[in-house]
């Protein structure tokens, strides 16, 4: 079993910058697959991005070039450097976590959800 707790959030102006960052229990961290996803209020959890155990990324099309997802296995810690950020990022970011994920891009492939970390980005 795993806990994630995300940090980092807050307000920000448009073309700002802001670093999540989940922490996440246990000592098995390496061995899962990690993603970042975001709700905006009346839509549906969005994917955002996601690193495979070994570090393969995959991107959501609406963040691809100005968001950028790692991970440090020593630390036990996934983060999400957004740069460039927009109105239309604004949102509760949620970090997710399952082992038997390689890169996953749904919200089927996580198990472990962390309890979210609200961006505001003001115009």
């Amino acid at each position: 079993q795993v806990q994630l707790v995300e940090s980092g959030g807050g307000l920000v102006q448009a073309g700002g910058s802001l670093r999540l960052s989940c922490a996440a229990s246990g000592r098995t961290f390496s061995s899962y697959g990690m993603g970042w996803f975001r709700q905006a209020p009346g839509k549906e959890r969005e994917f955002v991005a996601a690193i495979s155990r070994g570090g393969k990324t995959y991107y959501g099309d609406s963040v691809k070039g100005r968001f950028t997802i790692s991970r440090d296995n020593v630390k036990n810690t996934v983060y999400l450097q957004m740069n460039t950020l927009e109105p239309e990022d604004t949102a509760v970011y949620y970090c997710a976590a399952d082992q038997r994920v390689f890169v996953g891009r749904f919200k089927d492939d996580y198990y472990y959800w962390g309890q979210g970390t609200q961006v505001t980005v003001s115009a």
